[in-house]
């Protein structure tokens, strides 16, 4: 491998991390995804650090926590950076981009951004969200930027940035079209690189399988809800079972179509000399504990998929760092950056906790969402979620109760656990 491997982040949107067929999911049809995470590190604990959108992303590309980067509300916008600020190493709105971009690399974003100012009178789905220009300023300082701040238009979608002044329009599966313009640019990278050019660094972000679930799907029928195997934890009979049998008919047709997208893109890539990342942003609950949606601080919303395919040349000289396999580590979308940057420099990078720190840091006001803060940890054994009062609300045995069907909190056997590791938070 070269001392400055191409880095590339394929990223998702609601894609929880049970979702997938190599994770066991009868319901999920992952071809691709199954081959690759049969050459890649399997990080079967992943969590997101704050399960919604703009909160995720900010933690994801800064590297810190929810509000300390600056975003706190669904609302809030990602600081625009100013430069290095004597008072800290990591001044406001700083990315992994900016860190790679002093690295020497050559850096690129495309597909949905969700960390610009957005008018919060402007309806969440349509064009009016997905034409909504993104200052260059706001762009995270990525050298090359394509995209759109939302909309969930999951086909025929609006991009503007670097190459399109003002968005344009582009017929096809939303997925398909970033999938390929992401990848005529790492060729594009790759010629340069030949000729003595620049590693690169690409994040390519799809809405999928976010919804609106039964949008056209293209080359794949959905199965009937009936023939949906659902979780245990979610309720059996009445509204629940029926709306949750319903809306996973549309998202598993959408991760088939996605899983296809990624392939296609994953397959223009020089692998021999790019790291490929694969997560989602956050989960989706689909009626476990008779919820929907994300911002919960159960496992369905929490938990997603993270693959690392490191190239073949450094699995065979390892170093230490596991390469390939399953990882138990706690790892949290707020370490990909760090991970990146160690990546860039030619260090290995190694997870030292025992547990990642999960929160929602404001209510939501969004219909379906939780509509509480909360904050709390979780380790491969355990789960603690604190009330916004401190109070304890959900403790699980994940070991015993993968499901979390038995809450602990209110255990009295368990009260002096509690109280240690709610001290230690």
């Amino acid at each position: 491998m070269p001392t400055q491997p191409n880095i590339l982040w394929i990223l998702t949107t609601q894609w929880r991390g049970q979702a997938t067929g190599y994770a066991g999911d009868p319901n999920a049809r992952t071809p691709w995804l199954d081959g690759l995470a049969s050459e890649a590190v399997n990080f079967t604990q992943a969590v997101t650090p704050h399960p919604m959108g703009p909160q995720a992303r900010a933690a994801l590309l800064t590297g810190k926590l929810c509000p300390e980067n600056g975003v706190r509300d669904y609302w809030d916008a990602l600081p625009v950076y100013q430069g290095r600020a004597s008072s800290s190493d990591a001044p406001m709105g700083r990315t992994v981009a900016h860190a790679l971009n002093d690295r020497g690399y050559a850096t690129a974003f495309f597909g949905k951004w969700h960390l610009a100012e957005r008018d919060r009178n402007a309806p969440l789905v349509g064009e009016a969200h997905a034409k909504q220009i993104v200052p260059m300023e706001r762009r995270g300082g990525f050298g090359m930027w394509e995209g759109f701040e939302g909309g969930f238009l999951l086909n025929d979608p609006w991009l503007h940035g670097t190459r399109l002044p003002e968005p344009k329009h582009f017929k096809g599966y939303q997925a398909d079209v970033l999938a390929e313009r992401a990848g005529a640019w790492s060729k594009e990278q790759r010629a340069k690189g030949e000729a003595g050019g620049r590693p690169y660094f690409c994040v390519v972000s799809l809405e999928a399988p976010h919804p609106p679930y039964h949008a056209l799907a293209p080359h794949v029928a959905e199965v009937k809800p009936a023939e949906v195997k659902l979780r245990a934890n979610v309720p059996h009979g009445g509204d629940v079972e029926r709306k949750a049998r319903e809306e996973l008919a549309g998202y598993y047709a959408h991760i088939e179509a996605t899983d296809r997208a990624i392939g296609r893109l994953v397959a223009e890539v020089d692998l021999s000399e790019t790291i490929v990342v694969f997560t989602s942003v956050h989960g989706d609950m689909h009626g476990s504990h008779g919820v929907f949606r994300k911002a919960w601080p159960y496992e369905e919303s929490v938990r997603v998929p993270l693959l690392v395919r490191f190239p073949h040349e450094q699995v065979t000289r390892n170093k230490g760092q596991e390469t390939r396999g399953v990882s138990q580590a706690p790892v949290s979308l707020v370490d990909l950056p760090h991970m990146a940057v160690a990546w860039a420099e030619g260090r290995e990078w190694v997870c030292k906790r025992d547990s990642a720190v999960i929160s929602m840091p404001a209510a939501m006001e969004i219909p379906l969402q939780c509509p509480e803060a909360w904050r709390g940890f979780r380790s491969a054994r355990h789960k603690l979620v604190l009330h916004a009062d401190g109070t304890p609300w959900l403790y699980f045995d994940l070991v015993n109760d993968p499901l979390e069907m038995k809450n602990l909190a209110g255990d009295p056997a368990r009260a002096g656990e509690i109280e240690e590791l709610v001290r230690l938070m």
